[in-house]
């Protein structure tokens, strides 16, 4: 078994923005975290009490969850210790998270039905596609995300932002703006 500290280095790794390659003799490390989120998530995702639902979810981010946040399950993490939430979060039903990159959702930020932030992808290049690249998401205050929306790595979603309903976004969202489409462009300013 490798220590604590080990493990911890490794993910920090990751939170950092570095690319793990295939062959990382460190990269089993992934799955094997992945699996013990699920089984949180298993238990998370059959709850119904909401002090129970932030409970587990405090457990799986490693952080302590403000009674003012509500999840809707089912949830789906694939490592959760990467994940922060702020106050008077609302997430609705069937989001995905993968937060190896890292996932910062500050206070009063609404989150739709099948949202997935996704902190990680891949590279393009066929012969290192099978590496991780990790990109830090970040989504400010006061924000909307429309249900079915798709946030990729190294996103920041400005405060008072609104992702339209399907969107995929690539870019930063300024502060104040309504982006959509795909990829998601600039439709307004929010006055």
């Amino acid at each position: 078994m490798v220590s604590n500290q080990y493990t911890e280095a490794f993910f920090k790794r990751l939170l950092n923005g570095e690319t793990i390659t295939a062959n990382d003799p460190e990269a089993f490390k992934m799955k094997e975290a992945s699996f013990l989120t699920r089984k949180l998530l298993v238990q998370l995702n059959n709850a119904s009490d909401p002090a129970e639902i932030r409970s587990l979810l405090s457990q799986i981010t490693d952080s302590e969850i403000d009674r003012s946040v509500d999840v809707f399950t089912p949830l789906y993490i694939n490592y959760g210790k990467h994940t922060k939430i702020g106050k008077n979060v609302f997430i609705n039903f069937d989001c995905v998270f993968l937060d190896l990159g890292g996932i910062t959702i500050e206070d009063n930020v609404l989150i739709a039905p099948k949202v997935s932030l996704l902190s990680e992808g891949h590279p393009l290049s066929p012969n290192h596609r099978h590496s991780l690249a990790p990109g830090h998401i970040h989504i400010r205050k006061n924000a909307w995300i429309g249900a079915g929306a798709t946030i990729l790595p190294g996103v920041t979603v400005g405060e008072n932002a609104v992702v339209a309903a399907g969107a995929v976004v690539s870019k930063d969202v300024p502060a104040n703006t309504v982006v959509g489409g795909v990829p998601a462009k600039i439709i307004k300013a929010i006055h």
